[in-house]
C-alpha cells in the first residue's frame, strides 16, 4: 500500500507543482498568472478523459503493469515541463501529465480493497489518499522551495526522477493484479446516473472546482494581499498541507461510518475559511491559520469522496473510481481556467470569493442529495 499512496503522491505533486510556481512560469514564458494557471487546467482536462477512457481501454491488462507505465508517462511529461523553451510546449508536457494522472488515479483509488483484509479497508483506503495530503505538506512547498533555490525547473525535473523512483516501487511490491471484472465505458456512465453516484459525484464536482479556482491562485493572493514575500510562501503552503495530512486521516475515519456527516462538515468549513481569507488580509500569519483551516478541511475531500462513491457502487468499483477520477480531474481544469477568468479579470479577491460560494454549493448538495445506504 506504500507505494500505491507513493504513486498517488506523485500524480498530486505534478499536478499541482505550477501552483508554488506560477509567477516565475509566467514570467519565464512570457504569459500572464492567468495564463501560466492553464498548465492545471489542461491536465486536469486530460485527467478527467483519460481516466474514464482508459479504464474500459486497459481490457485484461495486469494493472501492476498499468500503474508502471503510467508512471512512466509522468515522468516524461516532467522531463518535457523541465526543459520547455515555450508554453505551447509547457502546454503539451502537462497534457503527458494529465494522461498519467488520470490513469494512477481511476488504477490505484480503488486498490485497497484488494490488497488488505476487510477490516483494513478504511485506513488502507486513508493511507493511499494519504498520498494527495502529503503532497501538499512535502511535494508543492518543496517544488516551491527548490525552484526559489534553482529555478523551476529543477523542480519539474526533480518531479520526473522521483516518479521513476515510484515506478521501480511498484514493480517490486505489487503483486499481478488481474482486473475483477469486464469494464465497458457505457457501463461506467450508466452507473453515473444512480441518484447516490450522483450525488457524490456533484459534491465532487463542486468542492474540487471551488477550491482550484481559489487554491491555484493562492500564492498570487498571498503576494498582494497579505504581502508575503517568497521566502514564506513556501512555510505557509507547508503549514497548509500538514493540516491536509491530519484531515485526511480525521476524515477517513469518520468517513467509514457516515460519509454524508463528514461531507457536511467539510464543505461548511471550506466555504468559510476561504471566503475569509480576501476579508482577513493584513499579517502573513492570518493567512497562516486560515490556510490551516482549509488544509484540514480539503484534506478530507478525496478520502470522503470515495468511500460514498465506493458505498454507491458496490462492486462496481473500479467502474466508479474511473467517475470519480474524471469528474475530480475535470474540476480541476474547470477551477483553474474559472479562477483563471476572474483572477486576471476582477482580481484575486474575487477568486476566493468564488470558490467558497462553491463550497457551500457542494454543502446544499451533501445535505439535499441522496446518500448511499449504510451496509
Amino acid at each position: 500500500m506504500t507505494a500505491v499512496a507513493g504513486a498517488t503522491f506523485m500524480v498530486v505533486t505534478s499536478e499541482m507543482l505550477p501552483v508554488g510556481l506560477l509567477t516565475p512560469i509566467g514570467t519565464a514564458l512570457g504569459v500572464t498568472e492567468g495564463t501560466a494557471g492553464l498548465t492545471l487546467t489542461v491536465t486536469g482536462v486530460m485527467g478527467a478523459v483519460s481516466a474514464p477512457l482508459l479504464t474500459p481501454a486497459l481490457g485484461r491488462l495486469d494493472r501492476r503493469v498499468v500503474l508502471c507505465a503510467l508512471m512512466a508517462v509522468l515522468a516524461a511529461g516532467n522531463l518535457l515541463a523541465a526543459w520547455s523553451p515555450h508554453f505551447a510546449v509547457m502546454v503539451a508536457a502537462r497534457v503527458l501529465v494529465g494522461a498519467g494522472m488520470g490513469g494512477v488515479w481511476a488504477v490505484a483509488a480503488g486498490l485497497a480493497v484488494r490488497l488488505v483484509p476487510g477490516r483494513s479497508v478504511g485506513p488502507a483506503t486513508s493511507l493511499v489518499f494519504g498520498g494527495i495530503s502529503v503532497a501538499s505538506v512535502l511535494g508543492v512547498p518543496a517544488g516551491t522551495y527548490l525552484g526559489e533555490l534553482a529555478g523551476w525547473r529543477a523542480a519539474f525535473a526533480a518531479a520526473a526522477a522521483l516518479a521513476l523512483v515510484v515506478l521501480a516501487a511498484l514493480a517490486v511490491s505489487l503483486p499481478r493484479l488481474p482486473p475483477e471484472q469486464e469494464v465497458r465505458l457505457g457501463g461506467v456512465l450508466r452507473l453515473g446516473t444512480r441518484p447516490p453516484v450522483a450525488t457524490g459525484l456533484g459534491a465532487v464536482a463542486l468542492l474540487v472546482t471551488g477550491h482550484f479556482a481559489a487554491y491555484t491562485y493562492v500564492r498570487p493572493a498571498l503576494e498582494r494581499l497579505y504581502g508575503a514575500e517568497a521566502s514564506v510562501i513556501g512555510t505557509v503552503l507547508l503549514v497548509y498541507g500538514v493540516a491536509g495530512v491530519l484531515g485526511n486521516f480525521a476524515a477517513g475515519a469518520g468517513a467509514t461510518r457516515s460519509p454524508r456527516a463528514v461531507l457536511v462538515v467539510i464543505g461548511l468549513v471550506l466555504a468559510v475559511a476561504v471566503c475569509l481569507m480576501p476579508l482577513l488580509d493584513g499579517p502573513v500569519v492570518t493567512a497562516g491559520v486560515l490556510l490551516a483551516v482549509w488544509g484540514l478541511a480539503y484534506g478530507g475531500v478525496s478520502v470522503t469522496t470515495q468511500a460514498w462513491l465506493l458505498r454507491a457502487a458496490g462492486d462496481a468499483r473500479e467502474a466508479v473510481s474511473a467517475l470519480f477520477a474524471g469528474v475530480f480531474n475535470g474540476a480541476i481544469a474547470l477551477g483553474a481556467f474559472a479562477g483563471g477568468l476572474v483572477a486576471d479579470g476582477a482580481g484575486v479577491r474575487a477568486v476566493m470569493y468564488v470558490g467558497g460560494a462553491l463550497a457551500a454549493g457542494a454543502l446544499a448538495v451533501a445535505v439535499l442529495g441522496r446518500a448511499p445506504a449504510h451496509r
